[in-house]
């Protein structure tokens, strides 16, 4: 349970790590930044990364006294990470998308979930992707279940880039403008709760709502 602890410790204190890893990696934390982004976004195995509470804690890095990060390099590289990441999570899903759904009758991967997928994507497809970015969790899988539904990957890019802009530029901006007063300082830990909770929480309600309208169903047959 050691590496649980020191896993909780990394995402409360970000801001004291990232200090950390740029005294011993300097310009390679770029290179580090990168590839956390990436893998949070692109790898559907990995939606346990930071990303909100990263990109914060690194703006606020940035804006600190002394720092070495440059805040226009940041996030023109981390809106490249999570552009490719999710264009690469897009590629795995219609790559392996139908292999995953030729079962006909497993109650999970069916033919019938990759239709039901892809009419929603045509549908609302835009807005799921650009509002998924700031999301934990559902921005991992949204480009992977939209390349398991097909979804045009021209509107799926345009999406992707808008959503991903925007995200990055959210919370470096927000971290740059608001990390290093004096009060979110001395709590960082409970501003870094705030902003984990406050992402998770769309996806909660929706989850409720969804289980609500099962449950009516189920009462009504």
């Amino acid at each position: 349970m050691d590496w649980l602890k020191q896993a909780i410790d990394i995402f409360l204190h970000l801001d004291k790590h990232l200090n950390d890893w740029a005294e011993m990696l300097g310009p390679w934390l770029y290179v580090v930044l990168f590839l956390i982004v990436f893998c949070e976004t692109g790898l559907v195995v990995t939606p346990f990364l930071p990303g909100d509470s990263l990109l914060f804690a690194v703006g606020a890095l940035a804006s600190s006294e002394g720092s070495a990060l440059n805040p226009i390099v940041l996030i023109v590289l981390l809106s490249a990470a999570a552009i490719i990441g999710d264009a690469v999570n897009y590629s795995i899903g219609a790559w392996i998308g139908p292999r995953v759904f030729s079962r006909e009758q497993s109650w999970l991967l069916n033919k019938k979930h990759l239709l039901y997928t892809h009419r929603f994507y045509e549908k609302h497809g835009g807005k799921t992707i650009i509002l998924a970015r700031f999301m934990p969790i559902v921005r991992t899988f949204a480009p992977f279940v939209a390349g398991v539904g097909r979804m045009s990957y021209t509107r799926f890019a345009i999406y992707n880039v808008t959503g991903g802009v925007a995200w990055v530029v959210a919370f470096l901006c927000g971290g740059y403008w608001f990390g290093n007063i004096a009060f979110v300082k001395r709590q960082f830990h409970y501003v870094i709760l705030a902003i984990i909770v406050i992402s998770v929480l769309p996806a909660l309600v929706e989850f409720i709502r969804a289980w609500r309208a099962e449950r009516q169903v189920e009462n009504l047959t």
